[in-house]
């Protein structure tokens, strides 16, 4: 049972008791039914016409009735006010409503809004924002995937903390969320380390600073593979020795990639990034054959120039399977590890969030996909999340000619910047290391997720570390601020004895529509699979509480009023610790 009305605190506590759900009022579904009387027309679809107007003094919902000009046969503006005409408001809910030109602008009752939001939020607390229906979805999101053996540099740092950020907004909406790093382990790269190593190895003190030595490898031998065919060939031969068990050259890889997984680490456990599985591409070296089975049953794979492929017609580039020389590839182990997390994970959506250069490779496998005799639900999960490279201001970084940033350095250097500000603008704070960390990754973070993923960024250390404007530092410095005000206080109010009428501004009308929304704003984000949906959120609530603290006094003579800003304070900073927890930044006490 869902209650769709306010309902008094002490009421909702027995609804509570009970077991049964308090959900909050859906404004849009309570308009939509109004006009779907007044029309006689889907009231489902209707819901779907609301909009929300960029101007608040346009009202808080709006109906476009020029979307049911056709159908109706007549202007917008008469379908407006003949709606209007029938419309029967419940004042509890709709203040007024208005028509301008073919829109029906509907004002909401600002304590309803208040009361029904923070009653919901005083029952989840940290959990606010959680659905109270439970997502019986399993979503695998395969995001991060360095490759062994070479930097772990900025351009990796976006596949990182989206789908960081989409595996903690997936799991806190209830799905079962599995987060693989799938490495990059295997494939003709390796055989040219071996094959530097083999010539150069006793030269590069590979213990000592492992990936840098490697990287200094893996440049000189793809500067002598571009003099001599010869070598690059001997290069792929590593790669097929290595597939077939060849004890040298796999001694040489284990050794590669622990050293690798090692270095990988420190960036991790700065960034806070987790994974349920490490599986790379060399986990479904035994895997292969069976696709390959299949794929040759369907007698679709067929030979061109030496080389085994699946024809996709005109419209797609055809798929190559096995090399000339017998090796798979990169398409072959995507394909073992789709049937191999269909059988394991019985995925409902499968995410892989890499860069748009790869648009044509996961375009070829997914259409693959589809004759391995998998379930349509599985075929129809796959869903490549792309995003924009991350490039130097000379271009674009490549491990083969060494210009790159590597993320560490990256991410130490924020913090140092970070401290630095923090030693000239509050020597005294206590903790200043940790808050620094918390600070400098944070900008960096929410850099990365604050504008659509599929934009290209330039990497330039002013705009990657600026403290100003609308950034990650500023939403922490505004939760520091509830925090403080709750501090000054001494206490946070309880609800039961708070008069929400006291929230009758502007302000906090516009923070409690916002708050309404945060659910709302996680589906979003995972519809669209856009981290930056909620990064501009976090902005937007943090400009409106910066808003209501410079135009009320929350701590005054009145503690009526002094009590209903105060949990209004407390509410918001927890919304912005929520958020900003799932983006994967840590929110400071003190700043």
């Amino acid at each position: 049972m869902y209650y769709t009305k306010v309902i008094k605190y002490d009421k909702m506590q027995k609804v509570l008791a009970k077991g049964m759900k308090f959900s909050m009022i859906n404004f849009k579904s309570v308009i939509a039914e109004q006009i779907a009387k007044a029309t006689n027309l889907n009231k489902d679809e209707l819901e779907s016409y609301i909009e929300i107007p960029k101007d608040v003094s346009m009202g808080d919902y709006a109906f476009p009735c020029f979307r049911l000009a056709k159908e109706l046969k007549k202007a917008p503006p008469i379908i407006a006010n003949e709606i209007k005409d029938k419309l029967e408001i419940d004042e509890n809910f709709i203040e007024k409503v208005e028509i301008v030109g073919g829109y029906i602008n509907f004002y909401i009752n600002s304590i309803s809004v208040v009361q029904d939001v923070l009653e919901r939020f005083d029952i989840q607390k940290e959990n606010f924002g959680k659905p109270n229906e439970t997502i019986n979805k399993t979503v695998v999101i395969d995001y991060s995937a360095p490759n062994i053996a070479k930097p772990f540099h900025i351009g990796h740092l976006r596949s990182t903390v989206i789908g960081g950020a989409l595996y903690n907004i997936y799991k806190f909406l209830g799905y079962n969320t599995i987060g693989i790093n799938h490495l990059g382990d295997y494939g003709t790269q390796f055989g040219k380390l071996i094959e530097g190593y083999k010539r150069w190895g006793n030269e590069y003190k590979v213990e000592e600073n492992p990936i840098d030595e490697l990287t200094k490898i893996y440049i000189r031998i793809n500067e002598l593979c571009k003099e001599d065919e010869s070598v690059l060939e001997e290069c792929r031969n590593n790669f097929k020795k290595l597939e077939d068990g060849d004890k040298y050259c796999v001694e040489i890889w284990t050794r590669f990639r622990e050293l690798s997984l090692k270095e990988f680490q420190k960036v991790y456990d700065i960034l806070g990034s987790k994974f349920d599985s490490w599986n790379g591409e060399a986990f479904y070296s035994d895997k292969m054959g069976e696709i390959v089975e299949i794929l040759e049953k369907t007698g679709r794979l067929v030979e061109s120039e030496g080389a085994r492929i699946i024809d996709l017609g005109e419209n797609i580039a055809p798929c190559i399977i096995g090399k000339t020389n017998g090796s798979t590839t990169y398409a072959t182990r995507d394909l073992a590890a789709i049937m191999y997390r269909a059988r394991t994970y019985d995925f409902d959506k499968a995410l892989y969030v890499t860069s748009y250069e790869q648009n044509l490779h996961f375009k070829q496998v997914f259409e693959v996909a589809k004759l391995l005799g998998l379930d349509t639900k599985y075929t129809d999960g796959l869903e490549h999340v792309p995003f924009g490279m991350v490039r130097l201001k000379e271009g674009k970084m490549s491990t083969r000619e060494g210009n790159i940033i590597k993320l560490e350095d990256l991410l130490n250097e924020a913090i140092s910047r970070a401290l630095k500000i923090i030693e000239e603008k509050n020597p005294d704070l206590e903790n200043k290391e940790d808050v620094a960390k918390k600070v400098g990754i944070g900008a960096v973070i929410f850099n990365d997720l604050s504008n659509n993923r599929i934009k290209d960024e330039v990497f330039d250390w002013d705009v990657m570390l600026n403290f100003q404007g609308e950034t990650g530092p500023y939403v922490q410095y505004i939760y520091v601020r509830t925090k403080s005000v709750i501090e000054k206080a001494g206490y946070v109010p309880e609800l039961k004895d708070i008069d929400l009428t006291n929230l009758n501004d502007n302000d906090s009308f516009t923070i409690s529509k916002l708050m309404y929304e945060f659910e709302s704003i996680l589906k979003e984000a995972t519809l669209k699979n856009e981290p930056s949906i909620l990064s501009r959120y976090l902005i937007d609530l943090s400009q409106a509480y910066s808003s209501f603290y410079n135009n009320n006094k929350i701590i005054g003579e009145d503690k009526k009023v002094q009590d209903a800003r105060l949990y209004l304070t407390y509410a918001v900073g927890t919304v912005l610790k929520i958020g900003a927890n799932l983006l994967g930044i840590q929110m400071p006490d003190r700043m």
